[in-house]
């Protein structure tokens, strides 16, 4: 990625998919313009936020143009405006790397049903972000293409395994970028710099033309700097794909009707997971997250203490469903290129070997168990609130946090309470609940019944509409 020989804008830096598109609305900003500020500033600060791994450049800037030339009639508000995909997802004519060298002649015959979907709506690519190897991990790392930093403490993790997709929109590079998560990877590096990250309910994003890590749990979702760039990009991801067997046929909600910052919340019943979801977290994120739910409890959500299903097992289900699906779609590959692979990566798949097929086929009867009992719960309350980590963003080559019987794995720590809602399949989203002591972000996490993905909006405007919880965009 050459700098090109002219200074970089920062006009569009921090504004929104929904700030850029009334602009575009109102003839203010070519579709050029905001491509050519984004080029710039990835020019300026991707040595330092390692976020991309390639540009589409000269692609970008055609459809841009094209876009301004054919601006009469458009329809779509998504038209013109760029994004970025992690480097899992297929774009027509350009290499998916999944982050590995196992990868990296991989060109792509065809786009990702999601990409083409914002190819439709007249979104522009502008490239492919960085991700731990094959999405094996919560951390970000990787070594070969660098790991990308936390946008307000360049010491510090930006979150994995979506971690290019959170430092792309963090610093300012891009307005938004898509994820996958499958235990909690696009929810938790949006919290860890401030931003939404939307996981919708399993199977609402079409998965065909995106390169699996583990079909039972994964998600495609979002990471956004508002709910309502999410709920715009939602609106034209969302749909069954035919071709994709893990597609949801049900009918998408109008999800931008559902942004109701000054409504009440009365008749919603807030549901509070105390035990597990509210323990061994700091201090601070803690009160940030009691000053939320006290917020939407003045604008009339009735709160109510439920109890989820037992955590003991369950990041055990989790990991006994992964690896072994893991290892089925990357044999042919250890056999035809496994030197290639990293050695982490590879301990992961030699451990997929180790699982038998009766702890698999338990871990799935869990799965069905785990929704069953989650979906009574939602027959009490409406949505549930949890914090979104219970901690801060760690920092660089850490390999555990907290200290005496509360060390964990950094990983773990970090999805610890994304994780579950993977296996329910219920739709999840992360969003800012203020600023750290540190000077680093905190979130929440909002988690309703499948496909009520209107209501995690509803509630998130809502939150987003008190500027306490506002964080402000990093000091680069």
């Amino acid at each position: 990625m050459t700098p090109e020989s002219h200074q970089p804008s920062d006009a569009f830096s921090f504004l929104g998919l929904c700030d850029l598109a009334r602009l575009r609305g109102e003839g203010k900003v070519t579709a050029r313009e905001v491509v050519q500020s984004c080029l710039d500033r990835i020019d300026l600060l991707n040595g330092r936020s390692k976020a991309f791994i390639s540009l589409d450049r000269e692609g970008a800037l055609a459809q841009a143009k094209a876009c301004d030339q054919s601006s009469s009639g458009e329809t779509s508000p998504l038209r013109g405006l760029p994004y970025g995909v992690k480097d899992l997802f297929d774009v027509a004519g350009q290499v998916t790397t999944a982050g590995s060298k196992v990868f990296a002649d991989r060109i792509a015959d065809e786009d990702a049903e999601s990409v083409a979907r914002l190819r439709r709506a007249g979104g522009i690519c502008l490239g492919k972000l960085n991700l731990h190897e094959f999405a094996y991990g919560a951390t970000g790392e990787n070594q070969l293409y660098g790991t990308p930093v936390n946008a307000y403490d360049h010491t510090r993790l930006a979150g994995g395994s979506s971690s290019g997709s959170a430092a792309a929109v963090a610093f300012g590079l891009i307005p938004a970028a898509l994820g996958t998560d499958t235990g909690g990877s696009v929810r938790a590096p949006a919290a860890l710099n401030g931003l939404v990250g939307l996981k919708p309910t399993l199977g609402l994003i079409s998965l065909r033309g995106v390169v699996p890590y583990s079909w039972s749990l994964d998600h495609a979702g979002c990471i956004t700097r508002s709910a309502a760039d999410a709920a715009l990009l939602l609106s034209a991801l969302a749909g069954h794909d035919p071709l994709d067997p893990a597609s949801a046929d049900v009918e998408p909600q109008d999800y931008a009707c559902a942004l109701t910052p000054d409504g009440s919340l009365e008749g919603v019943t807030l549901g509070v997971p105390r035990a597990f979801y509210f323990e061994r977290c700091d201090p601070e994120i803690l009160a940030a997250s009691e000053a939320v739910l006290a917020h939407l409890e003045r604008r009339g959500a009735r709160l109510r203490d439920v109890e989820l299903p037992s955590m003991e097992r369950a990041r055990s289900v989790s990991l006994t469903i992964q690896m072994p699906e893991a290892l089925s779609y990357h044999m042919p590959h250890l056999e035809a290129r496994g030197e290639l692979y990293s050695e982490e990566f590879r301990a992961g798949l030699a451990l997929g070997q180790c699982i038998l097929a009766e702890h698999y086929l338990r871990a799935r009867r869990m799965l069905t168990r785990y929704r069953q009992q989650v979906d009574r719960v939602f027959e009490e309350v409406d949505a549930l609130l949890t914090p979104a980590t219970p901690v801060i963003a760690p920092l660089l080559g850490s390999i555990k946090v907290g200290t005496g019987k509360d060390a964990e794995p950094v990983g773990n720590a970090i999805t610890r309470y994304t994780t579950f809602f993977n296996m329910t399949g219920h739709p999840a989203m992360t969003l800012p609940s203020g600023l750290h002591g540190s000077g680093l972000p905190m979130g929440v996490q909002l988690v309703a019944r499948h496909f009520d993905e209107a209501l995690l909006f509803r509630l998130a405007s809502c939150i987003e509409g008190e500027r306490a919880f506002a964080v402000p965009p990093p000091s680069l």
